[in-house]
């Protein structure tokens, strides 16, 4: 089991936020976890790289990385973890960047906390630009001179120069048109089998989920409410609150919007 998580509970003072019972991501699969805005999603992930201590959460259970229990590992071993076996990206990746570095310094600023030489730092992050079909002359630039899906693709770059085992995707196809979304979709499928990475995917956007994922959790409130291979769950969902997640989707020449 690449990752394993087993009664989490995320809380805000007396709020709990996240009552997980089960949620597992096997080696080299990609599984959606989808709900709706404040279901828990991010909070979820954001505790897996243990960044919602931080962020004045209370974490209680389990989260295990091929057995290493995350919860409680002190803050000086999950910064090595950080990127080098868990990776995040998100949303929107140029607001994610320092807007005062170029592309080439987040790169190397990363490798080198990770002990990587600076020329094998250069090296590294020009093959993982390669890797997702960019230029290595856009180390040179920017983040507000990047597009978005640039942007989204040096992310997942970052993740892969720094071999990543596990990349935690939030929302990461939703900022995006529908033709760079399926350029990213593709990219995931391609390092899940180059790579081998372990992907979660976090996403409320079923049809890309359908494309991408092969199992899928669905959360709400901070609960799972139905797991399964996507197939299973998207077309025989047992769930009340997933069948409503099914109906919601907009589709062409109904007149129905979600």
């Amino acid at each position: 089991m690449k990752l394993a998580l087993r009664d989490l509970r995320i809380a805000f003072g007396r709020r709990t936020v996240v009552a997980l019972d089960e949620l597992d991501l096997e080696e080299e699969e990609i599984v959606g976890l989808v709900g709706e805005s404040g279901s828990g999603k991010s909070m979820t992930a954001l505790a897996v790289l243990g960044l919602a201590g931080p962020a004045g959460a209370t974490v209680q259970g389990s989260i295990a990385l091929d057995g290493l229990e995350l919860v409680g590992l002190p803050e000086r071993k999950l910064r090595d973890l950080r990127g080098r076996r868990v990776a995040m990206i998100f949303q929107s990746p140029v607001s994610a960047f320092s807007p005062v570095f170029r592309v080439g310094d987040i790169f190397i600023r990363a490798l080198r906390l990770h002990g990587i030489a600076r020329g094998d730092a250069v090296a590294r992050a020009q093959e993982a630009l390669r890797e997702v079909l960019l230029g290595p002359d856009l180390l040179h630039r920017y983040p507000h001179q990047l597009s978005g899906g640039q942007a989204q693709r040096i992310a997942i770059a970052l993740a892969v120069a720094l071999r990543a085992e596990v990349l935690l995707a939030d929302e990461p196809t939703s900022a995006l048109d529908v033709t760079v979304q399926a350029e990213i979709i593709d990219l995931l499928r391609l390092l899940r089998e180059r790579e081998r990475m372990s992907i979660l995917f976090i996403s409320h956007d079923l049809a890309v989920v359908a494309q991408l994922c092969d199992r899928v959790a669905v959360m709400r409130s901070g609960k799972i409410v139905e797991a399964g291979p996507t197939e299973n769950v998207l077309q025989r969902p047992t769930a009340a609150y997933t069948s409503e997640l099914i109906a919601a989707v907009p589709r062409l020449g109904t007149g129905r919007t979600a």
